[in-house]
């Protein structure tokens, strides 16, 4: 606003310059030229004539001016033949007026001007080079050197720009003077002339003048008083603009505002210009409603940058520079890196885009509303008397999804019975650490990712190869990504219900908000089957992997589709051989119930998947037991096969042995008698030795 209308006062400026000029050039051939005095004199005529024509921008008293204009333009041009002899009176009491302000005041403004150009291009230049500080402390030297340039510079284009400023003011009272006066002037010089009497310069006249005078005065008095005024305010700003000259100011002293839901200011906007090579633009940024814009000096009005109602803004270190963020579209597809000025600057930005994200400037009262939410935000981690009450106004839904692979879920999960149940100390142990940020994927015992036989006491690979075993996921039916920034995670005491989630969602943002933990780390998520991983998007290295029997609850909050959490149940935590569980809060980008519903998805796939796994293993073990039944029936066929052999064998044995039988039958019948007398002793000894 302020360029705009120190536009508007340049080009006034320049109408003046042009009108001057014009009025010089007619002034001057009246005293240069005596035999073309009265086409000059007349020529002054038409030129005051066509004032009312002319359009100044701040032009306020044109109508009097115009009239007054007007009457010394008859007056001049009755007198155009009269005018030869006045030379003299003329250099002094015409000329020399208005050669004061074409010479002295115009290139005054000129020169101002200039000054005002390259004091503005020397404090963008220090800006420049104080934006490409490094974070290092060896620089410091050079910090000093670059701060002590921006001072000077800020400081310089500040004095210069006051100046400039009173001096185009002024100007509005100088063009009055400088066209009265040298009229006044001209016609008093005519009076001198031709005397008292003259038949052209009647009393009327000369009390007209003698009025035009008066008022050059009052004029001439207002500019001073006007004048002086300016100077004092000059001074005074010089004071109070001291602490701001500083492009970082003490935070203490100037504390930034957090429940601001309009901004403006210059920022300095990364554009890529390669594959790995960019650059950094300084351009004015400002909010309007739930948009971002920009507008480069020079421009009319400003442009779209993004939409930022349900956006994301996180802290983030780019290319050795302070205090840059990164703001990323509801869908993910747009994201813009920017770098502000100091600190201050720095936080308000990143609170208000939060808090038009979450489009309180809807509403009637928007800070105050921004206050409230802040307020709250810091008081939540004051415990109160019971869960419920703590809810009472503000409590999400509870997801539709039950804890799959559980089969003794206590009731339905949004119970009033169950809440009133459920207290602060029952879900969330009072002193449980929070965990901001991703631990690095090299370490060897990840949190809730179980070790199997094959891998217990192995380094993970932090490059993510598999050693060329066949990864796990590799045959999973479901595939689904996400784009998620981790919020943070922390134990529970209690996996049974989604309150669980809900109250860690509540601790871990209002702990951010109290420490101003802005850094988020953005992964993709990737559901399968088997597990959920966590993956570096640059890198592709996975830096967590859950098993999915272990997630036992996951559940999103509905006021807040952004975010979701889940809990994970695993083996040994504080005390050895004891099941803990820990709850993970992610942000994604308005698909929190579609990640949910591809974890539901996942692990009915699984659960179905374990059933058909289960009935397979048990047709196979029916198979075998059958495979058993047939080779035993087949070795009973077998011994009864070689029996019957057997029983041949003796039958042909038996019909070769009956000849020589019959010839030994009297032998036999003689034996037979004497075994009778034997007794049944012998009987039995005969039998033994046949």
């Amino acid at each position: 606003q302020t360029r705009s209308l120190l536009g508007v006062f340049e080009e006034d400026a320049a109408a003046i310059s042009n009108y001057i000029n014009q009025l010089f050039q007619a002034m001057h051939r009246i005293y240069d030229a005596q035999n073309e005095l009265s086409a000059a004199t007349h020529l002054t005529s038409k030129l005051l004539k066509e004032y009312e024509k002319q359009r100044f921008p701040l032009g306020g008293d044109d109508e009097v001016m115009t009239s007054t204009l007007q009457q010394f333009a008859k007056v001049i041009d009755e007198l155009s033949s009269c005018h030869a002899v006045l030379s003299t009176q003329l250099a002094d009491a015409m000329m020399f007026p208005i050669t004061q302000f074409k010479e002295r005041d115009l290139k005054e403004i000129l020169t101002l001007k200039e000054v005002f150009q390259i004091a503005s291009n020397d404090h963008d230049a220090a800006i420049t080079r104080y934006s490409r500080l490094s974070k290092r402390k060896e620089n410091e030297k050079i910090k000093a050197e670059v701060t002590e340039d921006v001072y000077t510079s800020r400081k310089k284009q500040h004095q210069t720009m006051m100046h400039y400023f009173c001096a185009l003011n002024t100007l509005q009272y100088k063009k009055k003077i400088s066209l009265l006066e040298p009229l006044l002037g001209y016609m008093q010089a005519q009076i001198s002339f031709f005397k008292m009497g003259s038949e052209n310069l009647t009393e009327q006249l000369e009390d007209f003048l003698t009025n035009i005078g008066t008022s050059v005065q009052n004029v001439r008095r207002e500019m001073d008083c006007e004048v002086e005024n300016m100077q004092q305010t000059i001074e005074d700003l010089e004071v109070a603009s001291d602490p701001l000259y500083l492009p970082d100011p003490d935070p203490l002293k100037f504390p930034a505002h957090r429940n601001l839901t309009r901004k403006a200011g210059y920022l300095n906007t990364r554009n890529k210009t390669g594959l790995v090579s960019s650059s950094w633009e300084r351009q004015f940024y400002f909010t309007q409603g739930g948009n971002l814009m920009s507008q480069a000096r020079g421009d009319v009005a400003g442009g779209l940058v993004m939409d930022i109602d349900n956006c994301s803004v996180m802290a983030v270190d780019c290319e050795d520079r302070r205090y840059c963020f990164q703001i990323t579209s509801f869908d993910g597809k747009k994201s813009s890196i920017l770098q502000a000025e100091s600190k201050k600057d720095y936080e308000e930005w990143i609170c208000t885009i939060n808090n038009i994200s979450k489009q309180i400037y809807l509403s009637e009262n928007p800070e105050e509303i921004a206050a409230r939410v802040n307020q709250s935000a810091l008081e939540a981690v004051t415990p109160s008397p019971s869960f419920q009450q703590r809810h009472e106004n503000m409590r999400p839904a509870v997801q539709s999804h039950p804890p799959a692979a559980r089969t003794s879920s206590p009731g339905s999960l949004g119970s009033d019975s169950a809440l009133s149940a459920l207290s602060l100390d029952s879900l969330v142990a009072p002193d449980t650490p929070i965990q901001f940020d991703i631990i690095s994927p090299v370490s060897e015992d990840l949190p809730g990712q179980a070790k199997s036989s094959g891998q217990s006491g192995r380094r993970t690979n932090p490059f993510g190869e598999c050693g060329g075993s066949k990864p796990e996921t590799e045959d999973s039916i479901l595939h689904q990504l996400f784009i998620v920034r981790f919020l943070g995670s922390m134990e529970v005491k209690s996996d049974e219900s989604p309150d669980v989630v809900y109250e860690t969602m509540r601790q871990i943002l209002a702990a951010r908000a109290i420490h101003n933990v802005f850094r988020m780390t953005e992964s993709h998520l990737l559901v399968t089957c088997d597990c959920l991983k966590l993956i570096d998007p640059q890198t592709q290295v996975t830096r967590l992997q859950f098993p999915l029997p272990n997630v036992v609850l996951y559940a999103t909050h509905q006021e807040n589709k952004r975010l979701f959490g889940f809990v994970l149940r695993t083996s040994g935590g504080r005390v050895e051989s004891h099941q803990t569980s820990i709850c993970y809060i992610f942000e994604s980008n308005n698909e929190g119930e579609k990640i949910c519903d591809s974890v539901g998805l996942a692990k009915q796939i699984a659960f179905h998947a374990e059933l058909d796994r289960k009935a397979s293993e048990k047709q196979k073990e029916i198979d075998r037991v059958k495979e058993k039944q047939q080779k035993e029936l087949n070795k009973q066929k077998q011994i009864e096969k070689d029996l019957e052999e057997q029983s041949r064998l003796i039958a042909a044995s038996s019909r070769s042995n009956q000849s020589s039988t019959e010839g030994q039958f009297v032998v036999v019948s003689s034996s037979q008698s004497e075994d009778s007398d034997l007794g049944e002793d012998g009987k039995k000894k005969r039998e033994s030795e046949a």
